[in-house]
């Protein structure tokens, strides 16, 4: 068993993938726009070129995301991406990025398990977890 973590972006989900393609450098192996629905009935009208559906490598991991119901109104809580990182220096360019237009939930840090640690929400409000172990 597997668990994927599927991100909801309620209509900004190509702004999203933009970011992470330049922060994370995810990889997109799979995209499909509501377009492509067999049944364009079911398809709201103004959504046709949204994400229905995609997926992308960040590290060894693939997650899911779309614009979902796209009424602009994403709402990320409960859970946190963690990213786990090599370096302090590669942990501060990572965060810096992510936290421009987000909010910052905790600067990074030493901790005393950690060489570096932080907690920020992007733009879209996806929460994230940097770390470096020691």
């Amino acid at each position: 068993m597997q668990v994927q973590p599927y991100l909801l972006f309620d209509g900004h989900c190509k702004e999203a993938i933009e970011l992470y393609r330049r922060v994370l450098n995810i990889e997109v192996t799979m995209l499909m726009h509501f377009k492509e629905c067999p049944d364009l009935s079911m398809v709201a009208p103004g959504t046709e070129n949204k994400i229905m559906h995609m997926e992308f490598r960040l590290g060894d991991q693939t997650i899911c995301a779309s614009d979902g119901r796209c009424q602009g109104k994403e709402h990320f809580s409960g859970f946190s991406l963690t990213l786990n990182v090599k370096t302090t220096e590669e942990a501060d360019r990572i965060f810096a990025a992510l936290s421009e237009g987000g909010e910052v939930q905790m600067p990074l840090c030493e901790t005393f398990y950690a060489s570096s640690f932080g907690m920020v929400a992007d733009r879209f409000g996806v929460p994230w977890m940097i770390i470096v172990r020691k």
